[in-house]
């Protein structure tokens, strides 16, 4: 098992939106590898979002109400982007210790 201050931040969250954590020091488990997937899939999703906001705002065309839909998605790609960036920040500062020093 890791220690507590070597938990993974997973790409999900638990009841009433707390944050879970993963516990384990097989980066290859069934847990981890779900982790990557998932996170995988929401950077992808993050990088279309990217596109076609850009796409969006280029058109005179686009309404309000499709924009403020857009705006929303991508709010919630920010935030999984986020979380990713966090739990993998923890990871890197936790498997090379020259990282923290910085």
């Amino acid at each position: 098992m890791t220690a507590p201050n070597e938990l993974r931040l997973l790409p999900w969250s638990g009841p009433e939106g707390k944050p879970c954590y993963l516990s384990t020091d097989d980066p290859d488990g069934y847990m981890s590898r779900l982790a990557d997937n998932i996170e995988a899939i929401q950077l992808g999703t993050a990088s279309a979002l990217l596109e076609e906001s850009s796409e969006a705002l280029d058109d005179q065309d686009t309404s309000p109400g499709e924009m403020r839909c857009l705006a929303k998605e991508l709010n919630g790609a920010l935030r999984d982007v986020y979380r990713v960036a966090t739990s993998r920040g923890r990871l890197r500062a936790t498997s090379d210790p020259r990282e923290s020093a910085y």
